[in-house]
């Protein structure tokens, strides 16, 4: 029952189930908790806050590879703050424990892979470096440093150009 109150209502499965943990917390006996939701929405908050994390890392990057890509196009400014922006919504959101699960090369890829296909004016990008040139230290420094994140893109890591 507890499972079918799960797909039927969340909000009131939850309100549930939590005041059943209350009460198994204070020492009293009870039935009905439904274990398998329970520990399936918990993992659901750890894999939800990673993504609160990579998902404005990942929109930083593509401008970064923008700024990069197409320098002193008329939208440059607009990118920068974009990249501030998106920055410090990952510093905020990042906790230590999400280190392990935070892939730097593989959401620099998926960003690569989105702007190179992309055109401004009908130019292509400047040739991008093949892999993330940045860890995930430095994205995530503070204050976010534009300029010095672009010339470690120009340095030796970001010097192997793919296009």
């Amino acid at each position: 029952m507890p499972g079918d109150l799960y797909a039927q209502d969340i909000v009131v499965w939850s309100e549930r189930q939590s005041a059943l943990l209350r009460r198994l917390a204070s020492g009293e006996r009870v039935n009905d908790l439904d274990w398998p939701h329970i520990i399936e929405e918990i993992e659901d908050v750890g894999d939800s806050a990673v993504r609160a994390v990579r998902s404005p890392l990942r929109r930083a990057i593509e401008h970064l590879l923008k700024l990069h890509g197409w320098p002193g196009h008329s939208a440059s400014e607009h990118w920068r703050r974009e990249v501030r922006a998106f920055l410090g919504d990952a510093r905020r959101e990042f906790t230590p424990g999400m280190r392990q699960q935070i892939d730097v090369d593989a959401i620099y890829a998926d960003a690569a892979e989105q702007i190179a296909a992309d055109t401004m004016g009908g130019q292509p990008p400047a040739p991008l470096p093949g892999s993330s040139p940045w860890t995930l230290d430095e994205l995530l420094a503070r204050p976010a440093n534009i300029d010095a994140l672009l010339a470690i893109m120009s340095g030796p890591a970001g010097s192997s150009a793919a296009a």
